[in-house]
């Protein structure tokens, strides 16, 4: 079972890369540069990994408790972890279309930003929404029990 500390860590580092990589993307050189594609690829699987972590040790109390309101918050982050997925997933295609190849593929750099800023939004409002909602919730559940 993973800390809550452990996912704090978690949350801090991806917040950090996507300041990062939005400040890199802006200069259109930055992108085609294969440290910063290393780096995306790092972040793309940061989140990966802390979405399944939070799947993996965060529902199961909230999705057993009697209370609909408790299950329904359960469900509604599991629907936001497959929103995630499939956001990351369709921006990788989309930019990066070469399998086994961490380069990154703009033609459009403004279209790029868009997509890229949009994706880190939404990652950045389900971090936000896991540390205001999500955690203090779990917590609260395990200290009853």
């Amino acid at each position: 079972m993973i800390t809550y500390e452990e996912l704090n860590e978690q949350n801090h580092h991806i917040t950090e890369l996507s300041n990062i990589l939005s400040y890199l993307f802006k200069d259109r050189a930055m992108c085609d540069n294969g440290s910063c594609c290393e780096l995306f690829q790092h972040y793309v699987d940061l989140v990966q990994e802390h979405i399944n972590t939070v799947d993996k040790d965060m529902y199961s109390d909230l999705l057993e408790s009697p209370d609909e309101k408790i299950n329904n918050v359960a469900k509604n982050f599991m629907s936001g972890s497959i929103e995630v997925k499939r956001i990351l997933k369709s921006f990788i295609k989309k930019w990066r279309p070469a399998k086994g190849n961490e380069s990154l593929r703009i033609r459009d750099h403004d279209e790029f930003m868009h997509d890229t800023d949009e994706m880190f939004d939404i990652v950045l409002q389900r971090i936000l929404d896991e540390t205001e909602h999500l955690y203090p919730l779990v917590r609260s559940l395990r200290h009853v029990h």
